[in-house]
């Protein structure tokens, strides 16, 4: 089978995601084709995942939260508006999804929660099968539990998104924390996350220090900030800061890392417990390896990531990155076993529905031609 990853460049955890199933349909004898990143102007693609996808890699502008002056919580209403105003950038876009799709003749098209690939399938629907995934569907899934202070306009809009990104998908592989029924009205199958190999196969030890993970650089003041009142407790924070060295030492205690994949892996392994910003991909990761985490939300998803990640024990909520509440959660903390078997069904799992889904006849070959020749031409 041909793939086509199309992938939302915010944060890291859909670019993790497409590596996994990427490495996972190669063992299985298929072709990533390509792969489409939407993302911001000036947001830069991580250095792991170019030099790991194996696959000729394209980018087109995207919609994208805007940071708050304090550069922590991202603004609604001005992300919002900002969007809206380029609109016309976003279409072009769309055409370029569009003109991709008909270059490299996909078997199936698998989108990890790009907004304008809903849309590419709403105003130029290619006729090729689109398959998306991201744990973000588990939210539109009528068993998922959400939190209790959740309003109903914030979660309203946050499952308006996430089918505004699946628009025209003939299945959406929701990654979840535990099993759950499929639901075939939303064309939902549940499916276990999906875990680097390399965090598979990391060296679990119990070191003496705390690690962190912050996409945002606002936190850095309120971290140093309990550090110089818990001297002697180290911390290893990893961010994204451009112009700062390597390894950044803001004091004994307090070293800040440059994003470095194989470093967070060796660093994840032997940390005591961990703390972040409630992003799926890295809970998932701290819980294979048995690590307690403190999950800190700076959004609605990551709301009910959280909130869905304390159900299984992974670990405990707060407001701000406060170690106080980790440290104290630590001696009630129990791996959870269940949670490493469910992960390692995700290759058979996963595998069958994209096997489900391919139509490898020349008769639906020749269906699709004629669908791009009958309804928007040989060019777009």
């Amino acid at each position: 089978m041909r793939f086509l990853f199309v992938v939302q460049g915010e944060g890291r955890g859909h670019f993790t995601q497409a590596l996994v199933l990427s490495e996972m349909l190669r063992n299985c004898g298929d072709q990533v084709v390509g792969v489409l990143v939407g993302k911001c102007r000036g947001r830069r693609l991580p250095d792991f995942f170019l030099q790991k996808i194996g696959a000729p890699v394209s980018t087109f502008e995207s919609p994208d939260f805007l940071p708050s002056p304090q550069n922590r919580q991202p603004s609604l209403v001005k992300s919002v508006m900002a969007n809206v105003c380029k609109w016309p950038v976003f279409y072009r876009s769309i055409k370029m999804i569009r003109r991709k799709i008909t270059e490299l003749q996909p078997d199936i098209v698998i989108n990890f929660y790009e907004l304008l690939t809903g849309f590419t399938y709403l105003l130029m629907p290619p006729g090729v099968p689109q398959v998306c995934i991201g744990h973000q569907y588990l939210f539109l899934h009528p068993g998922f539990e959400f939190p209790r202070h959740i309003s109903r306009l914030q979660l309203a809009l946050l499952r308006l998104f996430s089918r505004l990104t699946s628009i025209g998908a003939v299945r959406r592989l929701a990654l979840s924390f535990y099993p759950e029924e499929n639901d075939e009205d939303g064309k939902i199958t549940v499916v276990p996350p999906l875990i680097r190999r390399e965090i598979k196969e990391c060296s679990v030890r119990q070191g003496n220090y705390l690690l962190g993970y912050m996409l945002n650089s606002g936190y850095v003041k309120e971290v140093e900030y309990w550090s110089r009142q818990h001297q002697g407790v180290p911390l290893h924070f990893f961010w994204d800061r451009t112009g700062i060295a390597d390894t950044y030492a803001l004091s004994a205690d307090l070293i800040l890392h440059q994003i470095n994949d194989v470093t967070f892996i060796r660093y994840m392994g032997g940390c005591k417990a961990y703390l972040t910003t409630a992003g799926f991909e890295s809970v998932c990761e701290a819980l294979y390896l048995g690590k307690p985490v403190l999950m800190v939300p700076v959004h609605v998803e990551q709301e009910c990531n959280a909130w869905d990640a304390q159900k299984v024990g992974a670990g405990v909520r707060a407001d701000h990155f406060d170690p106080d509440r980790l440290l104290d959660f630590i001696p009630n903390y129990h791996p959870a076993i269940a949670f490493r078997q469910w992960v390692d069904q995700a290759e058979f799992k996963i595998y069958a529905e994209l096997k489900a889904i391919y139509h490898p006849s020349p008769v639906y070959r020749v269906y699709n031609r004629l669908y791009h020749m009958c309804f928007w031409g040989f060019e777009s």
